[in-house]
């Protein structure tokens, strides 16, 4: 196994995990109905996805 021969100075250590934290979600609204959902995902409230119908509800049948 491999050992450092110097040691690394705090900033460099630090500075290596600079770009790991958690990111903030992004919401946009359903074309359809208007409700929040995620990008990029199927709308959960109508089953909408790209102004199209995806899932059909139980409702609607």
């Amino acid at each position: 196994m491999a050992v450092p021969r110097n040691r690394h100075s705090n900033a460099r250590k630090n500075s290596r995990s600079a770009h790991s934290a958690f990111k903030k979600k992004t919401f946009s609204k359903c074309s359809n109905c208007g409700n929040i959902k995620m990008p990029h995902r199927v709308c959960a409230s109508c089953g909408f996805y790209n102004q199209r119908s995806v899932i059909v509800n139980k409702e609607e049948k």
